[in-house]
């Protein structure tokens, strides 16, 4: 139930207030030691009913205090960790405060639960219409730029960088720590600003420079030709470079300061940059009222930049221009766009100055600065919440930004994708193809969702694009003639003033006469809006594609090829219907014609999926199979012959439900493996050959299958990452319990070290039947193919083997040398003799560890880890066991595609292995002892993108 809708009548009849303030602020930046020094007096206006007794305040530059904050708090959640392992130098903080209200020293209260919000206890009750003086010195020191503010080397970007009152309206006080992801709600009120610092440093601020020596100065900056990539004017180079490959050094700073001065009126922020390298243009604009504005832009004088930027002032126009059409002329005297480091890709908006970030083309920057400058109007102007209702901010100026492309061809804020065969499959804007993705996953929020409350994907998708398909909902509903019409008096009641939502629809239906209920209740709901399903159509396509899919219904064909020593290459068709969003029923047929084999072999799987609101939120039920050759040898009369397998898996899949901006997934898992297995049979010896290998005469097929229930959750979270499995399977006469659990101990120069647990506990049902279950009982080593009882990991060679490799046949080399980590001990070694693998008819335990080297060890970044492995078994505890109690290896490893593929040199272990070795020279060189492992699970999506599909 959408409630607000319900107190817009109670609301609108009270006289509407807000608070004011005026503030005098002086400052001067030392760029030696990257801080600030200031004195601030304030001038706080009470207009409310009530009467006051403390003023809550801002001390945003504490949000860089330490690793405490609910700044850094979020980073983490984002899945950010620079800010966490940061250098106590890099961080920011504000201190030297001395408040004093009307001239009296006042008593201060910490905020509860953050470090950068107090409350000021008034010495006398601020009543209605009254008025006090606060003033404090302060000092900051700004932080490396992780977030809009701080400093990048000598570049700085002010901004949250003073004490401030944290807005009181009619719905009370709104105290709110700094957030990366979230913005800002402050009041209005005057500014009279001066900043001292070395003078060669060049300013952009809000408001207007009052300084006629300062003003001469950049007008003669603005004036000088400046090199483009191309000219035929030299490139003037600094020397060493800085920041990236064409960043120069920044000049000296001047022995000789400045204060410069700046005045703005009406505004509920301020916000300054300054760089000794800013080169600027600047014009005039004349609206359609008469009044002319001043128009700046600034940016780094490095030739690609001054390519995107040479036309920055018509972009900066036309975003004045279009706005001022759409919503109501732009109120203030000046507008200014700069370049400027902030810790993300984009842009953020401040009152009548807009900092973006980095652009390598002029449509990107022009889309930026559009995107950016229109926040003037929203939230600048409208200076809603937009902590609490981002949509008001993000959403709507998206819906103008969407207009603003319609009438201008040349934007893109995405960078078409030229290769033919992407382009053709891949949208140049993916927010339609996410979206409904994460909508059909139910892990969509409401538009109406505090910002904070948002996970990351969804402040993107639902804030910003969903709103913004929201807003054209409306302009259909009422014509866009009336929603102009609506807009524009939206604009004139509220400009300067706190809008809500319930108030934007009292306006929209005072204005059109219409009842807008359903319309405003869908700010409430999750999911897609009204009228954007269409109906969809079948289509045949190769490969596969993300474009059109609101309108087709797609099924891919393409060639698609497979190997392994025993089939040989395989070649064949992959037949699917795979894309995002999800269809609810799935399927993959992947046959295969096998060059080696002669035979048919490949892949299929089917399943269908529904999403819920409930415990589970989401459950899939389907089938998989598969065939493929597993051995191969020759008969009696030399012909090849093959064993094979066929499986089919019918499982059961329970996601269960959490909360949007956890990057935990947690689900169970029930499956059965019927497995189906052809095997050599008959073996007979062939006179006069070597006696040694028996050749099979004939087949017979092997029946067995295995039900296996899981529990599993995987966090993928910045810090310290997670995941475990608690695993039971059940086949004919055993049972077995496999528990794993994955660790990752972040290091904060980038890297860490992986702790992996895996115990495994194994048991008869029954009478023992050792021939049967052997390859069921769990292992120390990695498991080599056979071992792969479910046929769940791919081999390239499943029985490749160190013992009789060739004989009569090859069927080892690197084959031989594949292990798989999965549900065994992990240790990384591959010698198949059955007395030394550590396998067990009870239990095994092992803790298996990694550890990335220091990036800067080599002149290169190369994926080289250190293993150790270490593990015991039930039977080398026994009274009177001659095994060691332990067994370890330990040595390097190379990690690539992601951990997709592992290899493993080992150089460190156990005297148990030692002494096998000495009985097998072959086995014993070096290069044989190299292992690798193909991880094809380390690819799924539930880990590579945890709150996006699953």
């Amino acid at each position: 139930m959408f409630f607000v809708c319900k107190l817009n009548v109670s609301i609108g009849q009270s006289p509407y207030w807000q608070q004011k303030v005026d503030y005098k602020i002086d400052v001067a930046l030392n760029d030696a030691t990257h801080t600030l020094d200031g004195f601030v007096k304030m001038e706080y206006f009470n207009n409310s009913p009530d009467t006051l007794y403390f003023i809550w305040f801002h001390l945003w530059p504490n949000a860089y205090k330490n690793d405490r904050t609910a700044f850094s708090d979020q980073l983490l959640e984002n899945g950010r960790t620079d800010f966490y392992f940061s250098n106590s130098d890099q961080r920011g903080y504000i201190n030297r405060l001395d408040f004093k209200v009307n001239g009296t020293a006042v008593k201060l209260e910490d905020h509860p639960q953050h470090q950068d919000i107090i409350k000021i206890i008034l010495p006398e009750p601020l009543v209605p219409n009254g008025m006090v003086k606060i003033q404090t010195p302060f000092h900051v020191q700004l932080p490396l730029n992780f977030s809009r503010g701080g400093h990048v080397e000598q570049s700085y970007q002010v901004t949250q960088w003073y004490p401030k009152p944290a807005v009181y309206d009619r719905k009370g006080w709104h105290p709110m720590p700094y957030l990366d992801q979230g913005e800002f709600y402050s009041e209005f009120g005057n500014y009279e600003v001066q900043i001292t610092l070395p003078k060669n440093y060049v300013v952009a601020a809000t408001g207007l420079l009052q300084d006629e020596e300062e003003r001469s100065w950049l007008n003669k900056k603005a004036s000088t030709r400046l090199n483009y990539d191309n000219d035929d004017v030299p490139v003037k180079k600094y020397g060493k470079k800085k920041l990236n490959a064409e960043e120069p050094e920044y000049p000296a700073s001047s022995k000789e300061q400045k204060t410069i001065h700046y005045v703005q009126e009406n505004v509920h922020d301020f916000a300054w940059f300054a760089d000794k390298r800013f080169a600027l243009k600047q014009d005039t604009l004349q609206l359609r009222s008469g009044r002319t504005i001043q128009v700046e832009t600034f940016w780094p004088n490095i030739p690609n930049r001054n390519n995107a930027w040479k036309n920055s002032i018509a972009f900066l126009k036309q975003s004045i221009r279009t706005r001022s059409n759409w919503l109501g002329e732009y109120p203030y005297k000046t507008v200014t766009a700069l370049e400027a480091e902030m810790g993300f890709a984009g842009g953020m908006e401040y009152p009548t100055i807009t900092s973006i970030s980095p652009m390598k083309t002029e449509q990107q920057l022009e889309g930026t600065i559009e995107h950016e400058v229109g926040h003037n109007w929203n939230y600048g102007i409208l200076a809603s919440n937009e902590r609490t209702h981002a949509w008001m901010d993000e959403g709507i100026n998206s819906y103008y930004d969407n207009r603003y492309k319609e009438t201008n061809s040349n934007i893109s804020q995405v960078t078409p994708i030229k290769n033919d065969f992407f382009g053709k499959r891949i949208p140049v804007n993916m927010n339609s193809v996410l979206f409904n993705t994460i909508a059909a996953n139910k892990k969509d929020q409401p538009i109406e969702t505090s910002s904070e409350k948002f996970s990351e994907i969804n402040y993107g998708l639902t804030a910003y694009y969903k709103t913004a398909k929201w807003m054209q909902l409306l302009e259909r509903s009422l014509g866009t003639e009336m929603f102009d019409s609506c807009m524009h008096e939206f604009y004139r009641r509220w400009q300067f003033k706190h809008p809500y939502p319930e108030d934007l629809k009292a306006v929209m239906e005072q204005v059109s006469g219409k009842n807008l209920d359903q319309q405003f209740l869908l700010l409430n709901k999750k999911g897609k809006l009204p009228g954007t399903a269409p109906k969809r159509n079948f289509k045949l396509i190769s490969f596969f594609s993300l474009k059109d899919t609101d309108k087709y219904k797609y099924l891919f064909v393409s060639p698609i090829a497979g190997f392994n020593v025993y089939d040989k290459f395989m070649i064949g068709l992959a037949i699917h219907n795979y894309t995002f969003p999800e269809e609810p029923l799935q399927f993959l047929a992947t046959p295969m014609y096998a060059t080696g084999s002669k035979q048919l072999n490949g892949l299929a799987r089917l399943n269908y999926h529904w999403a819920t609101e409930n415990l589970f939120r989401r459950i899939e039920i389907g089938v998989n199979g598969g065939r493929f050759s597993s051995n191969h040898t020759v008969d009696s009369t030399g012909k090849n012959v093959y064993e094979s397998f066929s499986k089919i898996v019918p499982y059961l899949k329970l996601y269960f439900k959490s909360p949007p901006r956890s990057r935990a997934t947690r689900w169970l898992d029930f499956r059965s493996y019927i497995i189906s297995e052809k095997q050599f049979d008959n073996f007979n010896y062939i006179a006069g050959s070597d006696s040694i290998f028996q050749y099979p005469g004939s087949f017979k097929t092997a029946n067995r299958y295995i039900n296996q229930i899981s529990f599993n959750e995987v966090n993928s979270r910045a810090l310290y990452p997670y995941s475990y499995q608690l695993q039971l399977q059940q086949g004919n006469n055993f049972y077995r319990i496999n528990f794993t659990a994955d660790y990752f101990f972040n290091y904060a120069k980038g890297g860490g070290i992986a702790a992996r647990f895996f115990a495994a506990k194994f048991g008869y049902l029954g009478s023992k039947n050792l021939y049967n279950t052997f390859q069921y009982r769990p292992k120390l080593l990695g498991a080599n193919g056979t071992d792969d009882y479910t046929y769940s990991n791919y081999f390239i060679g499943r029985t490749a083997s160190t013992s009789y490799a060739d004989i009569p046949v090859s069927n080892g080399g690197l084959a031989a040398q594949q292990i798989m980590i999965q549900n065994t001990g992990g240790l990384k070694f591959r010698l198949d003799p059955f007395s030394v693998q550590g396998q067990s008819e009870d239990w095994v335990a092992a803790i298996n560890l990694s550890t990335s080297l220091p990036e800067k060890l080599f002149p290169v970044k190369i994926p080289l880890k250190i293993f150790f492995d270490a593990g015991t078994y039930a039977e080398a505890w026994d009274k009177n066991a001659t095994q060691s109690k332990f067994l370890y290896v330990g040595g390097l490893q190379i990690s690539l595609f992601k951990n997709v593929l592992n290899i493993y040199a080992p150089i460190i272990y156990s005297s148990a292995f030692k002494e096998y070795l000495k009985t097998d020279a072959e086995a014993n060189k070096f290069s044989k002892k190299i292992t690798f492992s193909i991880d094809l699970q380390n690819l799924e999506l539930k880990k590579l993108f945890p709150q996006f599909a699953f």
